[in-house]
């Protein structure tokens, strides 16, 4: 098998070839393959690298040195499921920590040596935070929003979301009982609608009932489940810029994948 790595500079790129040649001579059982892009300066060619990353399913290693263009990589890789490996950030940041004749100058330094893990840390905290409807006040700092009646995956998403690094918050979608008014508020683009078939969702419900010990009312009747997915579905019909998304016999990554394309979109 052969792995494909793309070296992204806003230079020459030979710093990054070399030290990413030295690294894989420890590994002299792999066959791998890299692309260099130099020159690197703007948004636009970040996004179309990215892209094309994510169409052939390779890394991108990358050396720049400015900030906000690290930043962009960063947050396209997010976009795109692609792993960016910053070989640049943290040296700086290092650097500017040793150097700096005070360090009390830069308060933030330490944050920059791994801001791809703080990131991810600050979104699982803001997920978990946010589950099932909780702290609905905090809706609009949420990148992803989930709607959904019960039993439709809104939590395990939120969760491998929040694992890629994204801000996400799950409202449940309640018989009878109307939305937060702040959904309202949020951009549409954000905002995605998880649906599935009655059937399927009155046997996964059963399956909890029968954990929980039954005792659970009309919760895993069929009628029921329909009756709740219609009421869901006319929630969902008076945005029309929100997202459908259809989670039948989907695995979690399937479905997470297909949100993010979406949101690419719409972008």
């Amino acid at each position: 098998m052969i792995h494909q790595l793309f070296i992204l500079s806003d230079g020459t790129g030979r710093t990054a070839e070399r030290a990413l040649h030295a690294a894989l001579t420890q590994f002299e059982h792999t066959e791998v393959q890299t692309t260099l892009f130099p020159n690197i300066r703007t948004k636009e060619q970040v996004e179309e690298i990215i892209a094309e990353a994510k169409r052939n399913q390779c890394s991108v290693v990358h050396t720049v040195v400015t900030k906000s263009l690290r930043d962009i990589i960063l947050e396209q890789g997010k976009l795109h499921e692609v792993e960016t490996i910053d070989l640049m950030g943290p040296l700086l940041a290092h650097l500017a920590q040793q150097f700096s004749n005070s360090p009390s100058e830069k308060p933030g330094i330490f944050y920059e040596l791994n801001k791809a893990y703080f990131k991810r840390i600050k979104a699982l905290e803001y997920t978990f935070r946010h589950d099932d409807g909780q702290r609905i006040s905090d809706l609009k700092k949420a990148e992803i929003v989930l709607l959904g009646v019960s039993r439709t995956f809104k939590t395990p998403i939120s969760i491998y979301l929040a694992f890629k690094g994204w801000m996400v918050a799950n409202i449940p979608i309640i018989l009878g009982i109307d939305p937060p008014k702040i959904l309202y508020e949020v951009n549409p683009s954000q905002v995605f609608c998880l649906s599935t078939s009655a059937n399927r969702l009155a046997v996964m419900r059963k399956i909890r009932e029968k954990h929980l010990g039954g005792a659970t009312g009309e919760y895993a009747h069929l009628n029921h489940v329909q009756q709740e997915l219609n009421y869901a579905h006319k929630i969902y019909a008076t945005q029309p810029k929100w997202t459908l998304i259809d989670v039948t016999n989907k695995p979690i990554e399937e479905i997470a994948s297909e949100l993010l394309a979406t949101l690419r979109n719409k972008q």
